[in-house]
């Protein structure tokens, strides 16, 4: 809570003062200034003050500090704010919005960057790589946005001269998928305006620098630096970033190069002079010829340089019929022509940039129904109030745009007030508050307002000037109490101004003021915003809300070769032919989007964050007293905590306010016995005589004046070091009986425990195998007790004694016609080790399969005379192994045989042949076998005469028996009886020799095969296994 701050840094909440004056609201804020807490709140709203210095304030300690706490649990900061906001849109499903807002300078951007981070430090606990893409693109493009759309005033050295305002989307657990910029009147003028570089720092970054390819550059080399975004110094080039693009040695009607918005400004080449004021130049050669001056410009656009001097220098109009009409330009409406080409190029760009980081931040492919319901957190950071020496049509919009954005700040949070008394069925008493709405209705009213008599001066037929423009709003607006101007009213229909509050019948008071010499006749007017005084000048009011680009323009863009150009202008694709209708203003294009951002951030639960700008010199310890009051009022920030502390200053659930004061009263400590915490918390406010300065609601205690609530603070901290001390001296007894009582028991648990453990162990041990020759496994499944200490080495030797007697139990019922295949299969398990998944230990070994009916339909017979005939001649003992197989040979041709182990021999047979005898090796010449760990029945004889035999096991019943584990145990066992080593490998890559020549033979699983067989590869041979 705010209370965790000491005294020496003021009240961490406004609500809190013990009187709502401006003199007590700037000295907390000074204090909190001056002692490095920048962040206080009113109520739920972040007072934020620039600091003009770095502070460890935004780490990876703090994010987790503030991670999931309530918004008092921790001192005043943005972190505390933005969790709020996203806690109450992922509990309750949502939308929420946080309204930066402030004067220009005031860190508005710095705060909206710090609320993001955080959202970003938060989110996706899995590290989900598409959402952590998501987050990266939504931090960073923020830098491409300030690039393009930041300016140095006379206020800020990164001025945003543009408006944003940044959805983002999240899924049902809370993790952004996805996100949405919108933009808002950025400041165009800058496109055509070149401003100073002032010690080598770009004033604004809708200014580039271009020089023109060197004459003797061939077009490729041209075109090459263009996509690269490069350009190649000259020596003939003009180099003029100032406030008129035309050099002072063009004549009238002869355009010269423009600086290119939208490319990366970087510094002039060498050779370049520097102007008295500051300015870059590289004069043209007085022998240059016109066209060699559109040289930069035809280098950078795609557009031939004709075409692009035709569209500066004329205009054509559609008169409907198919008849065109081509009009060249008066200088003056050339220059027009060139400004606004300027300043569309440079909006439009900015806006192609827009769509490009909203297109690569969408949500993509999200179902309601498979994803769950997508919420929304708004940030909006948005210009602040301005007043220049000169203020025109752009700070006219920004201060309208503050203006609503005041009235809703103020409308909201009163009706959240209202709305929560309501809820918890408290009396609620109208509170008398600024209300703007005279304000915005003289700029925003239908027919009467300013932007009304604007877009009709723009529509009137004739000459109308800036001048009789302000001579309608003197006659039109003369009487409101907001507007003046220095022009005498003479008369007006004053029932047609619709002033708020004033009827038809009778005027009110005159505000126009002629004596007044802070505003020129004919030129300025004044407005009374809710934050002061502004005079605008007129001048440039109607060119500025016409905004007028010729179409010339955009199909000279749209016919472009270069697709970033076409996509930028896609209202060029408009026929030659076609009446344009007159597109709307920029005022009303304003309005309109203000009046949809309103409604969009009334839809959503809003959040705010109000920034100070504490001097004009940037100090971090200058804290000018007058200056924070200008904006303290104008904020209206001592209304806001008016609006709070007039119901109840605080508010809290009946469990937590107990929670924390309950010590304070003998009826509620340790804890309460009665029915409800309402009771209990009535009869601790009762015990302290605060009832009548407290009133209870169905959920929630409000306490009136923040007095009571530090009188029951202070209580509270008086008893804490009390109550702690109780708890220690309770708690240090009980450490002391408990260390008494161990020490006492100690010494004959230590007398009894040896003998105890010992018994209890025999016992255990006792019963545990006094059945074990009933059980079926001979007591396997049985678990050893743990012994003691004493005796580990007595179990060691006991399991060792047991497991004897337990192989000798399932020895003697072993019959003594299965032990020779007993012996074989612990001598395969041993050799695979492991290694082979399945090797068919499972099964019954048959060993000579080829004898069997089943396994060898109508074959059997021909191969049990041919085993005949073998025994017969050679008088071998008896037949180890024999299973159909497939063979490779050195000629890399594979074939159907079958090989026959004996205790003498191994025979490769011919089954198409009556098994005629091909081969036949001693048994003494088999070296090794190597099998595969897969489940391919491949099994390699390695000889001493390195003249191996590659073979695979097929044609079995049932098609899925394994059998190289039976021919290793059978080889094994009988090489054991005959005391002859075999080695047995386990290899997926196994390496023959043939004939002395060494190969390679791998196994490869072709889906689709019905047999296995044998392929020749790059380095030997691969066995095609079928499988999935």
């Amino acid at each position: 809570m705010a209370e965790l701050e000491g005294p020496e840094f003021g009240k961490a909440d406004f609500v809190l003062l013990d009187e709502v004056t401006m003199e007590q609201f700037l000295e907390n804020l000074r204090r909190r200034f001056s002692q490095g807490r920048i962040y206080t709140y009113i109520g739920e709203v972040v007072v934020a003050v620039n600091p003009y210095r770095t502070l460890e304030l935004y780490g990876p300690p703090a994010v987790e500090r503030y991670r999931g706490r309530e918004l008092y649990e921790r001192p005043p900061h943005l972190f505390a704010l933005a969790d709020a906001a996203y806690k109450a849109m992922k509990r309750r499903a949502k939308d929420t919005c946080i309204v930066i807002s402030g004067e220009s300078g005031a860190g508005k951007t710095e705060a909206s960057k710090y609320i993001m981070q955080y959202i970003a430090a938060i989110t996706n606990p899995t590290q989900r790589a598409e959402v952590e893409r998501v987050k990266n693109v939504l931090l960073k493009s923020n830098c491409v946005l300030e690039a393009f759309g930041n300016a140095k005033t006379n206020r800020n050295d990164n001025s945003s001269r543009f408006g944003k305002y940044m959805d983002i989307n999240f899924d049902f657990k809370g993790d952004p998928t996805g996100g949405h910029i919108h933009n808002y009147l950025l400041e165009k003028v800058r496109g055509c305006h070149g401003w100073a570089w002032p010690g080598g720092c770009c004033a604004h970054a809708g200014t580039a620098w271009h020089p023109a390819p060197a004459p003797s550059s061939s077009p490729e080399s041209s075109s090459s630096s263009r996509e690269r975004g490069t350009s190649t110094p000259s020596t003939s080039c003009y180099w003029e970033p100032q406030r008129s693009c035309w050099p002072p040695s063009t004549s009238a009607g002869t355009p010269a190069p423009t600086a290119t918005p939208g490319r990366v400004p970087r510094a002039p080449p060498a050779g370049t002079t520097r102007t008295a004021t500051g300015r870059w130049r590289r004069r043209w050669p007085s022998s240059a010829s016109p066209r060699r001056r559109w040289a930069p410009c035809a280098a950078s656009w795609p557009p031939s340089c004709t075409c692009l001097r035709q569209a500066l220098l004329t205009r054509t109009v559609a008169a409907g019929g198919g008849e065109l009409i081509e009009k060249g330009h008066s200088p003056k409406e050339a220059a027009y022509a060139r400004d606004a080409c300027a300043k569309a190029i440079y909006e439009r760009l900015f806006c192609w940039i827009v769509g490009r980081i909203n297109a690569s931040i969408a949500a993509h492919d999200y179902d309601v129904r498979l994803h769950g319901k997508s919420t929304v957190i708004g940030v909006l950071d948005i210009y602040g109030f301005e007043i220049f020496d000169t203020n025109s049509f752009e700070q006219f919009c920004i201060n309208y745009c503050n203006e609503k954005l005041q009235q809703l700040f103020i409308e909201l949070i009163l009706r959240q007030e209202q709305a929560e008394y309501q809820r918890e069925g408290i009396a609620w008493q109208s509170i008398e508050y600024f209300s703007n709405e005279p304000i915005v209705e003289l700029v925003e009213q239908p027919h009467r307002g300013i932007l009304a008599l604007l877009d009709e001066a723009c529509l009137a037929a004739g000459t109308v000037t800036d001048s009789l423009f302000l001579a309608s709003m003197d006659a039109r607006l003369g009487r409101h109490p907001h507007y003046t101007s220095r022009k005498v009213l003479l008369g007006g229909n004053w029932g047609e101004l619709g002033v708020h509050g004033q009827g038809a019948d009778t005027p009110p008071a005159p505000q126009l003021c002629p004596t007044d010499k802070t505003m020129e006749f004919n030129r300025d007017f004044r407005i009374k915003h809710y934050a002061g005084d502004v005079t605008y000048s007129v001048e440039g009011f109607l060119d500025k809300n016409k905004d007028t680009l010729f179409q010339d323009f955009k199909r000279l863009f749209y016919n472009s070769a270069d697709p970033v150009l076409r996509a930028m202008w896609p209202d060029g694709e408009q026929s030659i032919t076609e009446v344009t209708k007159r597109p709307l203003t920029t005022g009303t294009l304003f309005k309109n989007s203000m009046v949809a951002l309103v409604e969009n951030l009334a839809s959503k639960e809003p959040y705010y964050v109000r920034c100070i700008k504490p001097n004009d010199q940037k100090s971090p310890t200058l804290f000018d007293e007058e200056r924070c009051r200008h904006q303290v009022s104008y904020l209206g920030l001592l209304e806001n905590v008016r609006v709070r502390r007039a119901g109840f200053a605080y508010r809290q659930p009946y469990h937590r306010f107990l929670l924390r004061y309950k010590m304070t009263c003998e009826y509620t400590w340790p804890n309460h016995l009665m029915a409800t915490d309402r009771e209990a918390t009535q009869a601790l406010l009762e015990q302290h005589g605060f009832q009548d300065d407290v009133a209870y609601g169905h959920t929630k205690v409000f306490i009136r004046t923040p007095r009571t609530l530090f009188c029951l603070e202070q209580e509270r901290a008086q008893l804490i070091p009390i109550i702690v001390l109780l708890l220690q001296k309770a708690w240090r007894g009980a450490l002391a009986r408990r260390r008494c009582r161990y020490l006492r028991a100690a010494y004959t648990i230590m007398a009894y425990y040896k003998r105890h453990k010992v018994k209890a162990y025999l016992w255990e041990l006792l019963r545990r195998f006094q059945a074990v020759r009933t059980l079926p496994d001979f007591g396997k499944s049985v678990v050893w007790p743990e012994p003691p200490a004493v005796l580990a080495r007595f179990q060691d030797a006991s399991q060792r004694l047991f497991r004897r007697w337990r192989a000798r139990q399932i020895i003697k019922n072993i019959p003594p016609s299965e032990m020779g295949q007993i012996r074989a299969k612990v001598a395969a398990m041993e050799a695979l080790q492991g290694l082979r998944k399945d090797w068919g230990c499972q099964r019954s070994w048959a060993r000579d399969y080829l004898s069997s009916p089943s396994e060898n339909p109508g074959q059997a017979l021909p191969f049990a005379r041919r085993l005949q005939t073998l025994k017969d001649k050679v008088h071998f003992g008896s037949v180890l192994f024999s299973c159909h197989v497939r063979k490779i040979n050195r000629f890399s041709k594979s074939r159907d045989r079958a090989i026959l182990v004996t205790d003498q021999h191994l025979y490769k047979l011919d089954p198409r042949k009556q098994y005629r005898v091909m081969r036949a090796l001693p048994l003494s010449t088999v070296t090794g076998l190597s099998v595969t760990s897969c489940q391919a029945q491949l099994v390699v004889f390695h000889t001493q005469s390195q003249d191996d035999l590659a073979v695979c096991l097929h044609k079995m019943q049932p098609a899925g028996d394994d059998r190289v584990g039976e021919l290793v145990g059978v080889l094994l066992e009988h090489c054991r009886a005959t005391k002859r080593e075999l080695q047995v490998r386990v290899s997926d890559c196994i390496q023959l020799s043939l004939r002395g020549r060494r190969r390679l033979l791998t196994v490869e699983t072709r889906p689709g095969a019905v047999t296995p067989d044998f392929g020749k590869s790059r380095d030997g041979f691969v066995l095609y296994w079928p499988g999935r």
